[in-house]
């Protein structure tokens, strides 16, 4: 069972994500109104496997608020919503130490993979906003280390779950990998992307 805390205080938000996951069963969901809230809930509690909190909810005053709520739960995935996506925001969430960034208008599937990844302790940014990335360019286009085994297992011709298997992971997480590197790589398909990494030198 994947335990989530949702902390924002738009309470129609945090019923509907919190009944969609729950129907999608294997997810267990605790709701929060604010900061404050959100982490008197962790401190009284234990074996969260993320937290998902509103940028702009009363208590977080930006970035302090996830510094925050980072350092009361060490080791614990902790990721931003947020209404609004400006070029930058979801660069600095990261660079901040979080698990990811979500818009809200991320469809209902998107969002419950993105928790999913999260959870598994992969960092989820959208595809859109990967797009914007400064280092597209450059010769690595910004692969993380994991997308890079992930890019070296699909250079051997293996399957997703294959790969699930090598990695210890599950394969719906491997998949997302896979989107996110055809769309750094600007690939049409997995075959394609192995393709271009063997032209790049990437694998």
């Amino acid at each position: 069972m994947t335990r989530v805390l949702i902390a924002d205080d738009h309470d129609l938000l945090r019923d509907v994500l919190r009944s969609y996951l729950e129907a999608e069963g294997g997810f267990s969901v605790v709701t929060a109104a604010d900061l404050p809230s959100a982490l008197e809930l962790v401190a009284g509690e234990e074996g969260f496997d993320l937290l998902l909190l509103d940028y702009s909810m009363p208590g977080m005053n930006g970035f302090d608020g996830l510094a925050k709520a980072i350092a009361a739960v060490p080791g614990t995935p902790v990721a931003l919503m947020s209404g609004m996506a400006p070029v930058g925001v979801a660069e600095k969430v990261l660079a901040c130490g979080a698990a990811g960034f979500l818009p809200k208008t991320l469809p209902a599937r998107s969002v419950v993979n993105a928790i999913r990844f999260m959870a598994a302790g992969e960092t989820y940014m959208p595809l859109d906003m990967i797009r914007q990335q400064p280092d597209q360019g450059s010769p690595d286009i910004g692969l993380s280390p994991r997308e890079r085994e992930v890019l070296s297992r699909l250079c051997e011709g293996l399957a997703s779950k294959e790969i699930a298997r090598d990695l210890g992971l599950r394969e719906p997480t491997i998949k997302l990998h896979v989107k996110t590197i055809c769309r750094k790589l600007g690939a049409r398909n997995r075959t394609h992307a192995a393709m271009l990494a063997r032209e790049r030198a990437l694998c």
